[in-house]
């Protein structure tokens, strides 16, 4: 079994903040796999689907983001998943928006749900990083990250978000790079290529 997990804040205050955009695109896989209805769970709530041949326990911690292990290392000691196994999406302040990449490993950059789950679990997952861009000082990053989408930008998000679920049967066949492609040519065919990005 494969844990796919959305990092992101719980409540309604929360829902369309940039931090919230792990949140948003495990969501968005849940719907296009026609998971069953999400149950409260590992300090989250959670579902399973099948997404190409795998079965994959979506999570998304209830716990802030700064306490995201918890809800992870509960949810991986019951079923006894892997590290390996574990797939994080989350927001990323080092990408433009509208781009994504994939990664094993490596330094939090200072977030805070990722750094929670490394402390709980480990950090050999693999993270899928969601571009929100940056707010130009690192200052403004805390409010940046805890104020919603502009209206501008809720387009290219649902477009992300949905390349990503469309593709994850790639991600649960550790097809990596061809994912991420996969993703960027779709977000190029709905228009969101380089002259887009600013």
């Amino acid at each position: 079994m494969l844990l796919f997990v959305g990092l992101g804040n719980p409540g309604s205050r929360y829902v369309g903040n940039r931090h919230n955009i792990g949140f948003m695109a495990v969501e968005e896989i849940a719907r296009l796999y026609k998971a069953a209805p999400w149950r409260r769970r590992f300090q989250g709530a959670v579902t399973e689907v099948t997404i190409g041949s795998e079965k994959t326990l979506l999570l998304l911690p209830e716990t802030f983001m700064n306490e995201s292990g918890r809800a992870v290392q509960e949810a991986m000691q019951f079923y006894k998943i892997a590290l390996k196994d574990i797939i994080v999406f989350h927001d990323e302040l080092d990408l433009p928006r509208t781009k994504m990449r994939v990664k094993l490993g490596g330094g939090n950059a200072g977030h805070n749900g990722l750094r929670s789950i490394t402390a709980q679990c480990g950090n050999e997952y693999r993270r899928v990083r969601l571009g929100i861009g940056h707010p130009g000082h690192k200052d403004a990053v805390h409010g940046f990250v805890l104020s919603d989408f502009s209206k501008g930008d809720r387009e290219w998000v649902s477009d992300l978000c949905r390349a990503v679920a469309d593709n994850a049967p790639l991600l649960t066949s550790s097809q990596d790079s061809s994912f991420q492609s996969k993703v960027h040519l779709q977000m190029e065919a709905r228009g969101w290529g380089e002259e887009k990005e600013q």
